[in-house]
């Protein structure tokens, strides 16, 4: 490596770390608003906990982070050179586009080595570490989860509302019991009632007074055409295992949250036949396994897709607005992010192959910055 491919390596790394910093930390603050804030203004974590589970956070934002980051530290870079004419007496000298091109790719790689390492590895050792923390310290204070007049979604499939506590005593308690697609099968409401913890079976364990309960349709919750089941009781106990919201002896572990190892090998299980599970509900499971391997697969990648399309860019617009410059790769960011989701969600569509729609991203940016290669470098 020469002097100036040096000189463009150092800066585009160093500007691709300053932004992958500032992007890794919007997103942790928004992680934090979303999930600790009010658990931190209700007075149920210790700041050690949140400095922990925060510490345990940054894996998860950086996987996303890092393709942005490359993408606007390329642009920054190529913008200040373009604009201090560093680009055009570099092309008068004879030197290609692609020559110039080499250093910026070759950090693209390591990129997406590093992006690679922290999909299938890091992160998802750092997500089951985030769940069990949280777990753990709902275990050492469960009641302080009950926090009055505030929807407490904390509870897998539950939602629950109490006007007042004081102590284990509860007041205007409302309960809403909801099915696979959140929607409400069951409600109660009471005056009056007590919690308490359970530590031998790890369950809240809550007593309700002057009760009043709503049945629906188990498997039409919101047709409201048919009458409806109601019942009522001077008092009713009624438990929360803490299990359902990852207290307890174990947490319950998505998909996501596996490493390539552990993909594999739940990929292998589902490959054999199970008497207790059907074909059809195998195939969906299974693809879901894959869609995850190669979402994480692409998800690495998209930092050199985001470098193909940067490096012209950068070269062609930068010399005249930079700020435009960069809205219009952030705009490129947010359509290829848009197109991840719309292809999650045919996950359950087996015949249509999402696992491998899951490259279609890429493989159009991949074109569109090979096209505008193709243009810079004949100007």
């Amino acid at each position: 490596m020469n002097l100036i491919h040096r000189h463009i390596f150092a800066n585009v790394v160093l500007t691709c770390a300053a932004a992958v910093t500032m992007f890794a930390f919007v997103l942790l603050m928004g992680n934090v608003l979303k999930d600790l804030l009010s658990h931190v203004m209700a007075g149920q974590l210790a700041i050690e906990t949140v400095v922990k589970l925060v510490a345990l956070t940054i894996p998860v934002v950086v996987s996303y982070a890092l393709p942005m980051g490359m993408l606007t530290g390329v642009l920054l870079v190529l913008g200040r050179m373009s604009s201090d004419r560093e680009v055009t007496a570099l092309r008068a000298s004879g030197l290609s586009v692609a020559w110039l091109s080499a250093p910026i790719l070759f950090s693209a790689l390591l990129g997406v080595a590093l992006n690679l390492a922290i999909n299938f590895q890091f992160m998802p050792r750092a997500k089951v570490a985030y769940e069990t923390e949280l777990a753990e310290a709902v275990r050492q204070n469960p009641l302080s989860f009950i926090v009055p007049k505030t929807f407490i979604r904390d509870f897998r499939g539950y939602v629950i509302y109490v006007g007042e506590k004081k102590g284990n005593v509860l007041k205007d308690f409302w309960v809403w019991e909801l099915d696979a697609q959140n929607r409400v099968k069951r409600l109660a409401r009471a005056d009056t009632g007590r919690i308490d913890y359970d530590e031998k079976r790890n369950k809240l364990v809550l007593t309700l007074q002057h009760v009043q309960a709503e049945l629906r349709d188990n498997k039409d919750p919101e047709d409201f055409r048919e009458a409806r089941g109601a019942a009522s009781a001077d008092e009713l106990p009624f438990d929360l295992p803490l299990e359902k919201f990852g207290a307890g002896s174990g947490v319950n572990v998505k998909t996501k949250w596996l490493t390539f190892g552990q993909l594999m090998t739940e990929w292998r299980r589902l490959d054999q036949p199970d008497p207790k599970v059907t074909a059809e509900e195998r195939a969906k499971k299974q693809m879901r396994v894959q869609i995850t391997i190669h979402e994480k697969f692409a998800t690495a990648f998209s930092v050199l897709s985001f470098t193909l399309v940067a490096i012209p860019l950068g070269i062609k617009i930068s010399r005249n607005e930079t700020s435009a410059n960069l809205g219009i790769g952030l705009g490129l960011a947010m359509a290829y992010y848009f197109a991840t989701i719309v292809i999650g969600w045919f996950d359950n569509h087996t015949a249509l192959r999402p696992d491998l729609l899951m490259w279609l991203p890429n493989l159009a940016f991949q074109a569109l910055g090979l096209w505008m290669f193709y243009r810079v470098d004949r100007k």
